[in-house]
């Protein structure tokens, strides 16, 4: 029988402290991310230093002892906490021997195994375009330096140099366009949903917290019958790229529109924030965040700010929070429970989920009002628009008109107002 698995790649992972209280966990991280990307983990070297060195990020005699070590332990490759110039990681790779990643194109490798949907291929691809466009550099074969003209808009003689940078330049645009129009389809849809007035509630949270579990049960416990509905899961960063909507029916006849979207994780790189702002319109469009986070993780209280930094870089401010702490059945706490304006609770157990669809249902729904309304009979407009702004409790036909008692928005009750009894 022939073995298909990917063979592991032997990685041996360094970084540069320069004081930082969370260096330990960003290295913990790295290390993460290196699984991620199927590779082993041989072993890890760290320098404290009050600044990187310019030329080559470590100082000679680490860098030295960083060879010395990765090879002594068959490593193959050389990943680094950092995202390093173009200069230090051509060095490095000629005093170690060995091919060498820093932090960003270890995230970009990652989400470009990841991708399924155009969308999510395009984003990143156009974040690994832009970021190695500054990291061209010529061969270093002088003898292929120099190729032949033919081209009415170039002088004989361009560089290959120039070449490569002209060909990622055309490709950076073709793909912006088409993220373009993708993106005014998805801003279509979104309106069309901003336009229905239901509360929309956005997963946001560290990679691998839960969000697609929690949305899943979500799912299961109030839309039962719609298994085609569940989203993808698995016990890894960055399973989910791509911004999932479902509109999840509660047994109260309230109802709101939920989002899953794309795991946070620190130093994420500028460029994919860049090209995944689209992604993320669902977040910024929301009147509530569930911030997912693994409450069993030692790092937590990291993880939280991560989320938080990310948030304030895509300029998400002021959308009303609920802290979610999930994998609670990982930790000797009781759960699901209150806790503060959050909750403790586990993403497969159904009281857990019972109880944040009550959470949900105050904070997204304390403005709405129970009303009586009689609608005349003729007016289909006026009820089909009471359809699609409020939430419908009871509707009964009878001579007088359509009795319909429903939950109302405050702007909401302005609108209808010639109806309530």
């Amino acid at each position: 029988m022939i073995d298909n698995t990917p063979r592991k790649v032997k990685a041996y992972l360094a970084g540069v402290n320069l004081d930082d209280s969370n260096f330990d966990y960003y290295m913990t991280e790295l290390a993460n991310l290196a699984q991620a990307a199927n590779m082993e983990v041989v072993g890890q070297s760290r320098q404290n230093l009050e600044h990187v060195v310019a030329g080559t990020y470590f100082g000679l005699g680490k860098i030295n002892e960083i060879k010395d070590m990765a090879h002594g332990l068959k490593a193959e490759m050389l990943v680094l906490n950092d995202e390093l110039s173009p200069v230090q990681i051509r060095n490095l790779e000629k005093m170690t021997k060995l091919r060498v990643i820093d932090r960003t194109e270890l995230i970009l490798e990652i989400f470009s195994s990841r991708a399924r949907t155009k969308q999510a291929k395009l984003q990143v691809q156009l974040a690994q375009l832009e970021y190695e466009l500054p990291r061209l550099h010529p061969s270093e074969n002088n003898l292929d330096q120099q190729r032949g003209g033919g081209f009415a808009n170039r002088g004989a003689g361009e560089s290959k140099l120039e070449l490569n940078r002209r060909t990622i330049g055309k490709q950076i645009t073709i793909i912006k366009k088409e993220l373009s129009a993708i993106s005014g389809q998805e801003e279509i849809k979104a309106k069309r949903r901003n336009q229905t007035h239901i509360p929309k509630v956005a997963l946001v949270g560290y990679t691998n917290a839960g969000k697609s579990t929690t949305m899943n049960g979500l799912l299961e416990e109030f839309s039962k019958e719609n298994d085609e509905k569940q989203v993808f899961v698995k016990d890894m960063l960055f399973a989910t790229l791509d911004t999932s909507v479902r509109r999840i029916e509660l047994s109260n006849n309230f109802s709101f529109i939920l989002s899953d979207t794309v795991g946070f994780i620190s130093k994420l790189p500028h460029n994919l924030i860049e090209s995944f702002k689209a992604t993320l319109q669902e977040v910024k469009d929301a009147d509530l965040l569930i911030n997912i986070v693994d409450s069993s993780d030692s790092n937590m209280i990291q993880m939280i700010r991560t989320t938080q930094n990310v948030l304030s870089e895509i300029g998400v401010k002021d959308v009303p929070m609920i802290t979610a702490y999930n994998k609670a059945d990982k930790t000797d706490r009781n759960y699901p429970q209150i806790v503060g304006s959050g909750i403790l609770y586990s993403a497969t157990d159904s009281e857990s989920i019972k109880l944040l669809a009550q959470l949900i249902t105050k904070r997204v729904f304390a403005s709405y009002r129970k009303v009586n309304l009689v609608v005349p009979l003729a007016d289909g407009k006026a009820l089909a628009n009471l359809h699609e702004y409020a939430q419908i409790i009871l509707e009964e036909y009878k001579t007088d008109g359509v009795h319909v008692t429903a939950r109302l928005a405050p702007e909401k009750r302005a609108q209808f107002h010639q109806y309530i009894v």
